[in-house]
C-alpha cells in the first residue's frame, strides 16, 4: 500500500510557534506584531526593574494568601488592646506595623505602609549618595505613573515630587507621606480594629463583643456600698 505525503513549504511544523505565525502574517501585519510584542518586552522589563527596586525598605512582594499568617504567637493579649488606643500606638510597635501590615495584603493596599515606612528610612539616612539613591528608588516604585506600588496622592503632590527628584530635599516626600497617612488612619485603621486578624489577637469573636481592656484610674466609679444605683440617675 503507497503512502502519499503532501509537503507545505510555506509552514515548518519543526519552527518555533512564534515562525509559523509570523510566515501566515503579511507584512503590514508583522510589522504591528513586532511592534506590540517589543512594547510588551519593554513595559515587563520596567516592571521588573521595579520590583527590584522594592528589596530596600519595604516589605516583601507577596500575595495576601502566602503572608497572613506570621507567627503571632508572642504578641500578648495586652499589647494588642494597646493597638486601638490609636493609630499613632499601632505604629509605634514593630508587631503592630507588621500586623497592620498583613491586613492590608488582604485588601490589597499594603503600598499604603510599605510607602510610609520607606518614607521613615529615607528622612534617616544621611548620606547625600544615599538620599538620591534612595529617592530615585521610591518615585520608581511608588510614585510614577503606572509604577508597580503606586500609591494614590493627588497630582499636584506627584508633580511636587517629580520636579525634586533630581535633587531630592529631607522634606521631597512628607507631603506625599501625609496624605497616605491620613487614608491608613481614616479608612484602613478602622476596619482593621473589626478584621478577624486583630479579633484573634483581642480574643473577640466580632464586631459587638465587649471587649475587656484595662481600667483607667480616672474612669473607675466607685458606688457607696449597701446603695444601689437607680437608672434613672442616669437620665
Amino acid at each position: 500500500m503507497e503512502t502519499f505525503v503532501f509537503l507545505f513549504p510555506q509552514l515548518n511544523f519543526l519552527a518555533p510557534k512564534e515562525e509559523a505565525y509570523f510566515k501566515m502574517l503579511g507584512p503590514g501585519d508583522l510589522n504591528a506584531s513586532r511592534m506590540k510584542e517589543c512594547s510588551s518586552r519593554l513595559k515587563d522589563s520596567k516592571y521588573r526593574f521595579s520590583l527590584l527596586l522594592t528589596k530596600s525598605g519595604s516589605h516583601e512582594n507577596v500575595s495576601p494568601e502566602k503572608k497572613t499568617t506570621t507567627a503571632t504567637n508572642n504578641i500578648s493579649t495586652e499589647e494588642a488592646l494597646r493597638w486601638s488606643d490609636s493609630f499613632e500606638e499601632l505604629l509605634r510597635h514593630s508587631d503592630g506595623v507588621e500586623t497592620f501590615s498583613q491586613f492590608l495584603r488582604t485588601e490589597f493596599s499594603e503600598e499604603n505602609i510599605e510607602f510610609w515606612l520607606a518614607c521613615e528610612e529615607y528622612k534617616s539616612i544621611h548620606s547625600e549618595t544615599k538620599k538620591i539613591s534612595k529617592a530615585k528608588q521610591m518615585y520608581a516604585v511608588f510614585i510614577e505613573s503606572e509604577a508597580p506600588k503606586e500609591v494614590n496622592i493627588d497630582y499636584a503632590t506627584k508633580q511636587a515630587i517629580q520636579k525634586n527628584i533630581a535633587a531630592p530635599t529631607d522634606s521631597c516626600f512628607d507631603a506625599a507621606q501625609t496624605v497616605v497617612y491620613g487614608l491608613m488612619k481614616k479608612d484602613c485603621y478602622p476596619r482593621f480594629l473589626t478584621s478577624d486578624i486583630y479579633l484573634r489577637l483581642t480574643k473577640r469573636k466580632g464586631p459587638g463583643t465587649t471587649m475587656y481592656r484595662r481600667r483607667s484610674r480616672s474612669c473607675v466609679f466607685n458606688e457607696p456600698r449597701g446603695e444601689a444605683t437607680s437608672d434613672s440617675a442616669w437620665l
